[in-house]
């Protein structure tokens, strides 16, 4: 480590953090909001339940296809250009979504689902924007700050839902409206960014390592393990978790109130998770995390009470701060800047494909695995046991690798 690396955090770097942060709570409150009704919606678009929840895996798809492109652009023409042309897309994406609505099609409300994608794969990179201009010590607190930002998502989203699912004669096409008024007002905020492009490298220089090399490499590829578990398996439980409330007797406005507890629960944490990666060290941060998350799938099998959805959704999200968080910190310290733009990329493309499997098998396993709710709500939770076992051991694994040879 250099003198350099333990210094305070610089005010460009807070300056950038904030921003991202200001980006993650009023943009990223979309997505809570799709989220929420894009299932329900879906059911009463598609022909066939076992489809109610394919506009979130479209969505997924979208952000998994995005992740390599937005990673080269933004490479090349700054983190800005990147994030403006993300919020673009979430727009579009829920200006045709709005008009598949109006219009009864599903398949034009699934053609808005890949631009939301888009958005989505944009707002994945502002961690990864946070750690550019901070310090090896800020590095960890800084990625934890910006998802801290998830917090007032999780407030606004939801709320907003309830404000808007029935504003219109339309169910739910209002909630899309209001998500075309979050991306126009929070490009905004990209003005206040200030990240500088990589530099080009001048003839001679070491252009770094092949995406194959660098997944090669043991430390880089747990991380990737890890972070592709985590996000996989928080989107499989909570992609089917409206579903579930509202086929147990509940209300629309109950799954809305579930999903805010999920999503608090996913960003409160960041406000100390940086701390605990630096104090006990970003593995055992992440084995927690996979620790807590098959705890959240033994609480959902206990019994569907309204209790229990809490319970368990509160238990996902801070399995998934903990794993993603800590998998996050554990790649951004892995590559150097002349890498992040294939390394990013590729990591977000294995994530969002991951999460792409899980968003598919979400209502499939829902709806088509059993003959009541409560046995597709059961299998879906029971789908997380083999994944976590792989993520778990791939750090076993890796903590029984020699430390020079964990970056080789």
């Amino acid at each position: 480590m250099t003198q350099t690396d333990t210094l305070p955090a610089s005010p460009e770097s807070r300056r950038n953090v904030w921003v991202l942060v200001a980006a993650q709570a009023i943009l990223g409150a979309q997505m809570p909001m799709i989220f929420t009704i894009a299932g329900l919606a879906g059911q009463t678009l598609a022909s066939n339940a076992c489809w109610a929840t394919l506009s979130i895996s479209i969505m997924v798809v979208g952000s998994m296809l995005s992740a390599t492109p937005l990673s080269s652009i933004m490479q090349k023409y700054g983190r800005r250009v990147g994030f403006l042309i993300g919020t673009a897309a979430g727009a579009l994406g829920a200006a045709i979504g709005a008009y598949g609505l109006y219009s009864a099609s599903f398949p034009i409300f699934l053609l808005g689902a890949i631009f939301s994608g888009t958005y989505m794969s944009a707002q994945g990179f502002y961690r990864f924007a946070a750690a550019d201009t901070a310090s090896e010590a800020f590095r960890p607190k800084a990625i934890s700050w910006v998802m801290a930002g998830g917090l007032l998502s999780a407030i606004i989203g939801p709320q907003l839902v309830k404000v808007t699912a029935q504003a219109f004669v339309v169910p739910f096409m209002g909630t899309y409206l209001a998500v075309i008024v979050l991306n126009i007002l929070g490009s905004f905020l990209f003005l206040g960014l200030n990240i500088p492009k990589p530099p080009k490298p001048k003839i001679g220089d070491a252009l770094g390592r092949t995406r194959w090399e660098m997944i090669r490499t043991p430390r880089i590829a747990v991380a990737v393990i890890c972070a592709t578990v985590s996000y996989a398996l928080m989107n499989l439980v909570m992609t089917s978790s409206p579903l579930a409330v509202v086929g147990c007797g509940f209300e629309t406005s109950n799954a809305a109130d579930v999903v805010t507890a999920h999503v608090l629960a996913m960003y409160v944490p960041s406000f100390f998770t940086g701390h605990l990666i630096a104090r006990f060290g970003v593995e055992k941060i992440i084995a927690l995390g996979l620790v807590i998350l098959a705890a959240a799938g033994a609480v959902a099998l206990t019994g569907f009470e309204l209790e229990n959805f809490f319970a368990a959704l509160i238990l996902l999200g801070i399995g998934w701060n903990f794993g993603f968080i800590g998998a996050t910190t554990m790649l951004a310290g892995a590559h150097a800047p002349h890498e992040r733009g294939r390394m990013q990329g590729l990591n977000d493309l294995l994530v969002f494909g991951g999460v792409t499997m899980a968003s598919l098998s979400s209502g499939g396993l829902m709806n088509c695995s059993g003959g009541s709710v409560e046995e597709g709500w059961a299998a879906v939770n029971i789908a997380m046991l083999p994944f976590l076992v792989l993520a778990g051991g791939a750090l076993i694994w890796l903590a029984m690798q020699p430390k020079e040879s964990q970056m080789q």
